[in-house]
């Protein structure tokens, strides 16, 4: 591993290659050429824990992933660049909040003055600011109206999108032979990149293999027969042809409408050209995907969004003579039109609707924004005042399509629509359940940047409902949300921290979320909030679940406050409260002789014998464990646990209230046998 990280080192490029976002990616590139300078040592100091690994590789994958952006942003055309503004901002965030992440788990797990060193990586990783440039970012809104206005009227005229290509030439400075051929060079090479051929099942296994070792904390391998010889994918519709083998039924459509009578992979001449749909498989590969928390998309809709661009992109270039080879195959992960082909929008909403309201969805990616934007508005409204409807709307068309509009508002910062994509997202995730396997990685990339936005309250009602779901719970984690979650924790916000404490009551409390989370930038922020009589509920709920690990413990016992704050929900009414409370002191004590005097320090045993008597059932028996602990830990110091009762009683009388506790604490501290006599039983 130390070897890829020279080698990426070496492969940086200059800052003075980037085209377009020069201020994004200088920033970047300084702080992960800082980062990647001392990953040696960090690899050198590693501890031999599984979480060490977990942390070290994600850096390492945050390391790989910066130097692909750069990369993406030094070599690839200045109108795509522009074009995609938003989304290269997002990933400059994603990729420092990804870096911040697993610096931050590494730092407790190294020696001092390494650790020192990272600490002020991190604090510069925390005052990097990325911003677009305003003439980039005009640019990048020119083109997009122009794409806009191309895919969904007809009366667009030539003068204006002249003028428009004009208007994103001197933005970007395209103004010379020189820079118009660099341009056309570009272009070019990313036409390629899209058109590569397929690999070989060779350079498939072994590009399975490589990013396995890259990263590996992404998106699970899956086995090589589940994987279509032609698309290089999840198959998502299998069939068996005449030689036996299998493929994406599109793909060998597709190789036989083309004229080819032989197997793609044998290279065998076919007796027949039919196929039939091979279940068996197809049932493996749904059973794998439902495991794992993969969706599959369905290719013949990815394969109309490219076609649907070229198209548009081709229109733009055939506008200039200077410019007549030049379109984009847009990428799709990053920036689309929300555009879906299949069933009506409206289908079966109800059986009483007007025709005119029956839009198909390939129809409404054509639309106007506005008239985007009223459609949507529309079925939030009838969808609404109709349970049933939801059921019958097909989630994997359905989802792609809200998405869509939600990148689309996000990139022309449309705050009224990315509330309404927002709020109909939500209601559709809220009663339709399986519809979250359709939710692909960026679904929660975009989610996660609406936390600092003005929409904050609706992406956190989306996040939450998600949250419960344990694949998506690490989905959302390898987001980055947690940073906005932070910043939510801080703003004091009282409308948004309850929905953040609720995420994080159930992420806590997913095994498959420990990695990232950091007990120690969490817990110092809770402790405020156990002031307020609802929040120390979901407060003392993520104690309990960080408190399973020798980390949490330690953050719990090292936060000022944090004790004191815990110990005082043993005299709230709420029995689950106690529990949890007394769960959370019981395992400190458990493991710790010191925990056990901080705990005793803020004086607890009161609450605690009565906890042993009032308490439900779990709770009674923690509680008795707790006082057995606390008794044998006096003992061993040789202070009177008598003394203890004694001093208590005494500031009982001065406050002029008869004690009722001594006999209490009698039973426990002075009759062992007692204590003994109950255990036995």
């Amino acid at each position: 591993m130390g070897n890829h990280v020279a080698e990426v080192m070496e492969g940086w490029p200059s800052a003075r290659t980037i085209k377009v976002h020069a201020q994004m990616c200088s920033e970047l590139l300084k702080v992960v050429v800082r980062v990647s300078k001392v990953f040696p040592e960090i690899e050198a100091a590693r501890p031999r824990c599984s979480s060490g690994l977990e942390a070290l590789c994600l850096l390492n994958n945050g390391i790989a992933k910066a130097k692909s952006l750069l990369q993406h942003c030094s070599e690839s055309s200045v109108l795509y660049l522009a074009l995609t503004g938003d989304a290269i901002l997002s990933r400059c965030k994603k990729s420092r909040n990804l870096l911040e992440q697993s610096l931050s788990q590494i730092q407790n797990m190294v020696p001092v003055m390494l650790a020192a060193k990272i600490s002020g990586i991190i604090a510069d990783l925390r005052s990097a600011v990325f911003w677009l440039d305003p003439s980039e970012e005009e640019a990048g809104k020119v083109l997009r109206e122009l794409l806009h206005r191309y895919g969904s009227t007809l009366d667009s005229t030539e003068e204006a999108a002249l003028a428009a290509v004009h208007t994103v030439s001197a933005l970007l400075h395209i103004s010379s032979q020189k820079a118009l051929l660099i341009e056309k060079r570009s272009i070019r090479k990313l036409l390629e990149k899209f058109g590569e051929s397929e690999p070989s099942e060779v350079e498939l296994r072994a590009n399975y293999r490589s990013n396995a070792q890259i990263d590996m904390l992404s998106r699970p391998v899956p086995p090589l027969e589940f994987i279509c010889p032609l698309s290089s994918r999840l198959m998502y519709d299998p069939v068996v042809i005449a030689s036996g083998q299998t493929y994406e039924r599109m793909w060998i459509q597709k190789w036989f409408d083309e004229g080819h009578d032989t197997c793609p992979k044998t290279n065998r001449k076919l007796n027949h050209l039919l196929f039939t749909s091979n279940t068996g498989i197809k049932d493996l590969i749904m059973k794998w995907c439902s495991t794992h928390g993969v969706s599959i998309p369905d290719p013949e809709i990815q394969q109309t969004l490219v076609k649907s661009w070229e198209t548009s992109m081709n229109s733009i270039a055939s506008l200039s003579s200077s410019m007549n080879d030049l379109y984009l195959p847009l990428d799709l992960s990053n920036t689309s039109l929300g555009s879906s082909q299949g069933s009506d929008l409206y289908k079966n909403i109800g059986d009483n609707e007007e025709p005119s309201r029956q839009i198909d969805m390939e129809e409404f990616s054509r639309l106007p924004w506005d008239s985007q934007c009223i459609a949507v508005e529309d079925v939030k409204k009838l969808l609404k005042h109709n349970d049933k409807s939801w059921s019958v709307i097909p989630s994997e068309k359905f989802i792609p399509l809200i998405l869509g509009f939600l990148k689309d508002a996000h990139d022309l910062h449309d705050v009224e629509a990315q509330m309404t994509g927002c709020l109909l997202l939500f209601e559709f995730v809220h009663k339709n359940r399986n519809s979250i396997s359709y939710m692909k990685e960026d679904a929660y990339d975009l989610l996660a940047s609406f936390l600092d936005t003005e929409i904050s309250k609706q992406a956190l009602a989306i996040l939450e409902e998600l949250s419960f779901d344990q694949h998506c719970g690490r989905r959302i984690a390898a987001s980055g949300a947690f940073i906005g979650i932070l910043n939510i924790l801080d703003s004091r916000i009282q409308e948004l921290l309850e929905p953040a404490l609720k995420i994080l009551c159930n992420l806590s409390s997913n095994g498959d979320v420990d990695a990232f989370i950091i007990p120690s930038m969490f817990i110092p922020k809770l402790v405020p909030l156990f002031e307020d009589n609802t929040l120390s509920t979901y407060c003392i709920t993520i104690l309990k679940n960080l408190c399973e690990n020798e980390d949490g413990r330690m953050s719990v016992a090292e936060t000022d406050g944090c004790i004191a704050s815990i110990s005082k929900l043993l005299e709230k009414d709420s029995h689950e409260d106690q529990e949890h409370t007394v769960s959370v002191l019981l395992s400190l004590c458990s493991q710790r002789v010191e925990y056990c005097h901080l705990v005793m320090d803020e004086g607890v045993i009161p609450g605690l014998v009565s906890l042993s008597i009032n308490g439900n059932k779990k709770a009674k028996a923690m509680a008795m464990e707790l006082l057995r602990i606390l008794k044998e830990e006096l003992n061993a110091r040789g202070e009177s646990s008598q003394a203890v009762v004694s001093t208590d009683s005494t500031k009982q009388q001065k406050d002029k209230n008869p004690p009722k506790a001594p006999g209490l604490f009698g039973r426990f501290f002075s009759k062992p046998s007692a204590l003994a006599a109950r255990k036995k039983k």
